[in-house]
């Protein structure tokens, strides 16, 4: 049997860039529905979207609801928020919804280099 393929998404922006968050979780949750094993990550200002209510905030004409597309991420695959950028923002694990792990570059790139990954960044 031949394992499903496996697709990284990285988040490097929030309600400050829509149209590029949208995108992001988009085709993590379309990957999701295809079958992939997907594995999202949040950076910068992205990473208020996994504190409860901030994706329910978010519009963006003509796009699935933001917080629909993090919940089928947070669902079937993996939803990470970066260490540094949780710090910078003063953000606890607590704070983040269920489901939601803070981890660093070390992870990342572990995830990243694994055989029959793909890597996105939006």
């Amino acid at each position: 049997m031949t394992a499903s393929p496996s697709l990284v998404v990285k988040c490097t922006s929030g309600a400050e860039a829509p149209e590029r968050a949208s995108q992001a979780f988009t085709v993590a949750s379309t990957a999701l529905a295809a079958g992939a094993s997907v594995s999202m990550w949040l950076t910068g200002e992205s990473v208020w979207f996994a504190v409860p209510g901030r994706a329910e905030e978010f519009e963006l004409p003509h796009a699935a609801a933001l917080a629909d597309l993090r919940d089928a991420v947070l669902a079937g695959g993996t939803l990470t928020v970066c260490t540094q950028c949780a710090a910078r923002r003063d953000l606890t694990q607590e704070q983040l919804l269920p489901g939601v792990r803070i981890a660093g570059a070390a992870s990342f790139v572990d995830e990243i280099l694994r055989d029959g990954t793909q890597a996105l960044v939006y």
